[in-house]
């Protein structure tokens, strides 16, 4: 990988349960791929790759949360989205063959795999199932984009909130999610770019609502309709 590689090692069988789009590929494509894949567990704050590095791999997260960003300098920088666990990014990447130009950065101790690209163009070369996946991915990514730049002008921190909590569903761009997200309330600050102090109180007002309930590192989501009606609001 793009950082550290001599720390990465091979995927245990539940880390390979966790991969969504391996149900997708024949008996003997998830034969090929299993010894290939490759792990690497990352502590908090620590870089995954950096701007500018080359398209070796596509990535994957199996546990934790990962932020999507582009530094502007020192102490700033724009982020993209953040990944939890069953999401994958850099297909884009891979296919153009440029460098990335993005970082990504573990919000919190999380587990990462990666696909050397040559197995990655390998298995989508022969694999229906994966170049559709890939495919859906790609436009989602493009949606969620557009949208990501929506948000930053929406004034109203409940529906800022909402929306973003919307994203992290996303059920293309993360399959592994349902009704709990492994997320904190700093993890949201630094997504969102808000304060952790709003944060908790836009979280507040829809717990109020019976959307979410917050419980310790961890969000509930009640009510999907509810979610979608404060994320929609006008």
């Amino acid at each position: 990988m793009s950082e550290s590689p001599e720390n990465d090692r091979l995927a245990t069988g539940r880390e390979l349960d966790r991969i969504p789009w391996l149900g997708l590929l024949s008996a003997e494509d998830r034969a090929w791929v299993a010894p290939r894949m490759r792990i690497r567990d990352c502590v908090a704050d620590e870089f995954v790759l950096r701007v500018g590095a080359p398209p070796s791999h596509w990535y994957g997260v199996i546990e934790g949360m990962l932020r999507v960003d582009h530094p502007l300098d020192l102490d700033e920088h724009l982020t993209y989205s953040g990944i939890p666990a069953g999401g994958w990014f850099g297909e884009g990447t891979l296919i153009k063959g440029h460098p990335f130009m993005f970082s990504v950065q573990a919000l919190r101790k999380s587990v990462v795999a990666c696909l050397a690209a040559a197995d990655f163009h390998a298995l989508t070369q022969r694999s229906i199932g994966l170049s559709r996946f890939t495919l859906n991915q790609l436009n989602e990514r493009l949606a969620q984009f557009i949208a990501a730049r929506e948000i930053d002008r929406i004034a109203d921190d409940e529906q800022r909130l909402a929306c973003s909590l919307l994203w992290l569903r996303n059920p293309v761009l993360f399959p592994a999610a349902g009704n709990v997200l492994m997320i904190t309330q700093q993890d949201l600050s630094n997504l969102i770019g808000m304060s952790r102090q709003r944060v908790n109180k836009a979280l507040a007002l829809l717990e109020g609502k019976g959307v979410v309930r917050v419980e310790y590192r961890t969000l509930r989501f009640l009510d999907s309709q509810k979610l979608k009606d404060c994320a929609e609001a006008r």
